[in-house]
């Protein structure tokens, strides 16, 4: 009986972790991941190397379409503080980046850095995060905000396909559209994560897809 309880005990916590955790921003040891993100404010690619399992580093691209502007550089990710509760996880990350951005149309480039927090909370049903990021971008500075709220239709077991039903809000102060709300569906199998929504404000489609290796 002890051997059987240990057994499910660790395919629900395997569960619980394979299911948004996927999408957070530092790997295991040695792991390397794609994100590829595309709504009505930005798109961009992130793509980075964990050398141990708090932190990451990697290549990040943005090109803002709110607000006309375009970041390359290196991006750096840590987890500060991790809580494993028995039924839940909550994380608490730091992202800080550095680069050149340039404004659309305008010529030229200039040295650029960002700094943000991220933080979730997440049981097997439910899923709650918040990030804020800030830009200095040389020409301009900007700050952004999302959130999302979520919740699991059904309790997948450990190799099985999971869904998550969610709500999106961001807020880009400079922008034309400062908030908007996006529904979406999040897909989660094997190290592939897809997420579809729709933003009635910006009448634009979402489309994440995020690869772990």
């Amino acid at each position: 009986m002890k051997i059987g309880y240990a057994a499910i005990l660790v395919a629900a916590t395997a569960v619980l972790e394979a299911s948004v955790a996927d999408a957070r921003p530092v790997s295991y040891p040695g792991g390397a991941t794609v994100m590829q993100k595309n709504n009505g404010f930005h798109s961009s690619i992130h793509a980075h190397y964990s050398p141990t399992f708090q932190d990451s580093i990697g290549l990040y691209s943005e090109r803002n379409w709110a607000e006309d502007w375009h970041f390359t550089g290196v991006q750096y990710n840590r987890l500060v503080k991790r809580w494993n509760e028995k039924d839940s996880q909550a994380n608490l990350y730091f992202k800080g980046g550095i680069g050149q951005a340039d404004a659309f149309g305008e010529g030229g480039v200039d040295f650029a850095s960002f700094a943000g927090v991220a933080a979730d909370w997440e049981t097997r049903r439910w899923f709650t995060s918040y990030e804020a990021r800030a830009y200095d971008l040389g020409f301009d500075q900007t700050v952004r905000h999302a959130a999302r709220i979520g919740v699991a239709p059904y309790i997948g077991d450990f190799g099985d396909l999971h869904t998550w039903l969610m709500l999106q809000v961001e807020n880009q102060p400079d922008s034309e559209t400062p908030t908007t709300l996006t529904p979406l569906v999040l897909f989660f199998y094997d190290v592939q994560l897809v997420e579809i929504g729709y933003t009635p404000e910006t009448e634009r489609f979402m489309a994440n897809w995020i690869v772990r290796f």
